[in-house]
């Protein structure tokens, strides 16, 4: 009988290792881990028969490991994000803007990121491959393009490394104030560092840890919150809506408005994530339509629904929100002081400790979201190829030690001193651009992506002209607006320099002479050999054997 011909192999195999490797000892193998993993390069092989489809597979895949399960991705994507944006900032925006403008301004971005991740999981599910939305910009828009965008977007993590640090300091400090704040910096990032070492399986375990605390604590919150606000706390006083009465539903006007759309992009900052872990996820066609989905549930939830709740509680002329008065209590965020409100003595300790558990997570995320980055951005030519060594355990690890080495500036930010705490609220404005730029670039299909980026970017604009409590001034101006002239002059500069193409769908006659080339776009590499007939036929069929209030739930959440 003939052998039936193999199916084409991946486009980098892992070498067996010898036999006695495997028999050294553990912390020998360990060691051995970090060396740079050896692949060997294998071509496509395609089909000579035109009416069988081309099988195409993922010349992309520079031997990260697929270790991430429909758990991992789904605590992801669920959690993944919530930290010091909603925990921490929606304080200083709510002291700024009135609760009314901050459950406005989230619902708009929130809105806008809801369309934008799932067109994003759209591509990611067709395209799993390293560096997700910069590497579609650079395949499907223009290369220069999506080096504007990675550059920026890795910046936006690297500093985001730095500010959590920050972060875990002010929530410490509400049970320890003596203590020197370096100390804790060091704790919290070798706690990242240790969390890295394990690849992407320690990553996908520490977020669905994290995650998981995180949700529950959302929740807790939202039923402590709804018996507080009707009468049902120890001072027995019913809250109702008085707040919307006395003070008021919003502060400063449009001025206070505006504002809102900077907390909330970065507080809504990480959405994106799944898609940059698509490229290391074990079944991508199963579990990002999930993940995409249940973003809707996020943004109701544990964004509108919890600022809801507290805009019920805590007036936005407590003086111990973060920026409210130069004496303020940063050791508070508006969760703690809702609670305390109340008079209820133990649940503010607990839920500072949620918010401690939140900002090592977002660290985490921090290292992840910067290392691929850089990574995929050193594969692609767009960066020094050092950037891209991956270990034999399919670490990015160079890139991972830059990423732990941005940790360092936490501790020459000035964080003990009170003037660095506000930077909690707005600090994030000079890195969101890329995220409010790059992930719709990438979102090809989603109507709302462009007329999404370009609402949040002129209420930046005005924030950072009319800035709230002073005058303008330059340096204001550009603490909140600094990225997105730096995105566009990153464009421009490896636009002259690479005389890169624009990327058309068809008819492209790229001469690498003129700014004005086009070529013609790759839709072959990377993307997921699917037989999409026979697919639906099995998942319409599973469908149907479901109950149905399975199939009310998966109507909803995938």
């Amino acid at each position: 009988m003939e052998k039936a011909e193999d199916s084409p192999p991946p486009p980098y195999t892992r070498l067996d290792e010898p036999d006695e490797v495997a028999k050294d000892p553990l912390w020998r193998r360990y060691v051995n881990s970090f060396r740079r993993m050896e692949v060997a390069a294998a071509e496509a092989d395609p089909s000579d028969d035109p009416e069988k489809p081309m099988k195409i597979v993922d010349k992309t895949d520079m031997g990260l490991k697929r270790s991430l399960t429909n758990r991992h991705i789904q605590m992801i994507a669920f959690g993944g994000a919530i930290g010091t944006g909603l925990f921490i900032g929606s304080g200083a925006v709510l002291s700024s803007s009135g609760p009314a403008s901050v459950l406005i301004g989230f619902a708009l971005i929130g809105t806008m990121l809801f369309n934008v991740v799932m067109a994003l999981g759209e591509m990611a599910v067709l395209y799993p491959i390293a560096g997700s939305f910069n590497v579609y910009c650079t395949r499907f828009i223009d290369p220069a393009w999506g080096f504007a965008i990675g550059w920026n977007y890795a910046i936006q993590w690297l500093v985001t490394l730095p500010l959590e640090l920050t972060a875990a300091t002010i929530t410490i400090n509400y049970w320890h104030n003596n203590v020197d704040p370096h100390i804790w910096i060091t704790i919290v990032l070798l706690l990242v560092v240790f969390i890295n070492c394990f690849g992407v399986k320690g990553y996908g375990e520490a977020e669905f840890l994290f995650s998981m605390v995180k949700i529950i604590a959302v929740i807790a919150f939202i039923i402590v919150g709804v018996v507080i606000d009707v009468g049902g706390g120890p001072k027995g006083e019913y809250l109702g809506t008085k707040t919307w009465q006395d003070p008021g539903p919003f502060n400063n006007g449009f001025k206070g408005f505006c504002a809102v759309f900077v907390t909330a992009a970065f507080a809504f900052g990480g959405a994106e994530m799944v898609g940059l872990a698509a490229a290391e996820s074990a079944e991508p066609r199963k579990t990002l339509p999930k993940a995409t989905k249940q973003v809707f549930w996020r943004i109701t939830l544990f964004y509108l629904v919890t600022l809801l709740l507290i805009g019920f509680i805590v007036p936005y002329t407590d003086p111990r929100l973060l920026g409210a008065s130069a004496t303020a209590n940063v050791t508070a965020s508006p969760f703690v002081i809702a609670i305390d409100n109340a008079g209820i003595k133990i649940l503010p300790s607990i839920f500072n400790g949620v918010i401690l558990v939140s900002v090592l997570s977002v660290g985490n995320s921090a290292v992840y979201g910067a290392s691929r980055t850089l990574c995929a951005l050193a594969q692609q030519g767009q960066a020094p190829q050092i950037l891209g060594y991956i270990d034999r355990e399919g670490r990015p690890l160079v890139s991972i030690i830059i990423s732990l080495l941005f940790g360092g500036i936490a501790y020459i930010n000035g964080l003990a001193s009170s003037d660095a705490h506000p930077s909690i609220g707005s600090s994030p404005s000079p890195a969101s651009p890329p995220s409010s730029l790059g992930a719709p670039s990438a979102g090809l299909t989603s109507v709302f992506a462009g007329p999404g980026r370009r609402k949040a970017t002129p209420s930046t604009n005005y924030h950072s002209k009319r800035p709230l409590g002073g005058p303008p001034s330059a340096d204001t101006f550009f603490q909140a607006y600094l990225a997105f002239p730096i995105t566009i002059l990153s464009y421009v500069v490896w636009k002259v320099y690479k005389k890169t193409p624009f990327m058309v769908t068809h008819g492209g006659s790229a001469t690498g002479t003129s700014l004005l080339d086009t070529e013609t776009m790759d839709l072959d590499t990377g993307r997921r050999d699917l037989d999409l007939a026979t697919i639906l036929v099995e998942e319409r069929a599973a469908y149907a054997a479901l109950p149905a209030w399975i199939k009310f739930y998966r109507s909803f959440c995938g």
